[in-house]
């Protein structure tokens, strides 16, 4: 058997960045040979992923990317195990290397497209980095959600990093201050759609039959029953979370769709991601 020197595990686990012990055990295991030890470490990442399988990821980071003009924009989720890997180092530069790859690249239609693609200028995939990254950290990461979109746009990430937001609009923008802002809105008001025309109609029509009855029972004109009943069918609508009839958070003075209607823009749709849920 060959012999197994200090300096031999500590040149592996140099190039590796995997614990003393582990390289040592690979090179035994590899008769010394450090390529056949390399292997033997990357081979490991397969048996991680099984052990960690039923693990839950209730952690993680919203990554997000914008081209300057507004014109598109990109947004990946990775999940993890733990919030001092959701919040390292590591997992910040492969993020972000994933959503800016997303943006410029060619595109990808899942996650595991994007997984198969490299940076500019990096030796490795995505896929070869994440099992790097999975075989040291020893953690269940899950890429779970990407989006590439055209504008105008805007986004906005949370600063815990668990929230991301990207806002799609149409229009020639006045001020482009206001599509960040209206971002920074979904975020923190959580909307599930974004025109009255998306609500449930019966739903909506219900409430308005008993808005209308309501008025009725007031014996005042016909007109005025119309114009008191679509005045509170906003309210209805800003309740039940229609973006555009929401008080913007940022002037509670007008509605999201006045606010954008003054910058000369309209909303279109949005993608809200919150780290961990499906949807």
């Amino acid at each position: 058997m060959a012999e197994i020197t200090a300096a031999a595990v500590n040149a592996l686990r140099k190039k590796t960045d995997l614990p003393m012990m582990e390289c040592k055990k690979a090179l035994t295991e590899a008769g010394g040979d450090e390529a056949k030890a390399i292997q033997i470490l990357k081979d490991m990442f397969k048996k991680v992923q099984d052990k960690r399988a039923d693990n839950v990821t209730a952690e993680g980071r919203v990554f997000l990317a914008v081209k300057p003009d507004g014109s598109e924009a990109a947004m990946v989720e990775i999940q993890c195990e733990s919030a001092p890997v959701a919040t390292g180092e590591v997992m910040k530069q492969f993020g972000q290397a994933m959503v800016d790859t997303l943006l410029a690249g060619p595109g990808a239609a899942d996650a595991a497209a994007l997984m198969s693609q490299k940076a500019p200028g990096a030796t490795q995939s995505f896929q070869e980095q994440y099992e790097e990254i999975v075989n040291k950290i020893r953690e269940k990461i899950v890429v779970n959600r990407i989006a590439r979109v055209a504008g105008p746009v805007a986004g906005y990430v949370h600063h815990d990093y668990k929230t991301g937001v990207l806002f799609i609009a149409s229009g020639t923008a006045k001020n482009a201050d206001v599509m960040k802002d209206v971002a920074m809105h979904i975020a923190a008001l959580n909307p599930a759609v974004t025109q009255p025309s998306q609500l449930a109609s019966d739903t909506v029509q219900a409430e308005r039959d008993r808005l209308i009855a309501e008025a009725r029972a007031s014996r005042k004109p016909e007109n005025i029953i119309e114009k008191m009943v679509d005045g509170r069918m906003k309210v209805f609508y800003a309740e039940q979370g229609v973006l555009t009839m929401q008080p913007f958070a940022k002037d509670d003075s007008k509605t999201v769709s006045q606010a954008l209607a003054e910058a000369g823009l309209e909303a279109v749709t949005f993608h809200r991601w919150k780290v961990g849920a499906s949807a």
